[in-house]
């Protein structure tokens, strides 16, 4: 879950693994797998790094890829 904020200043969390697109309209509107829609004061660059944060935090993101051409499995 993301924290995101509304142009009230209130605040929700979104289930970012049902976000399907964020887009710049120029207003940022996240739009999930079902169809709905959320306007949010964060920006595209916001949420992409909160999204990256909360699958490190959650696990999905456990390993840095190795910029070597060799092999790290040793």
């Amino acid at each position: 879950m993301i924290k995101v904020s509304r142009f009230n200043g209130t605040s929700f969390v979104i289930n970012c693994e049902w976000i399907e697109t964020v887009e710049a309209t120029p207003d940022t509107v996240i739009t999930l797998v079902n169809g709905k829609k959320y306007v949010v004061n964060e920006s595209v660059d916001d949420i992409i790094n909160m999204v990256i944060e909360y699958k490190r935090r959650a696990g999905f993101i456990h390993r840095l890829i190795n910029p070597l051409q060799e092999n790290d499995d040793k």
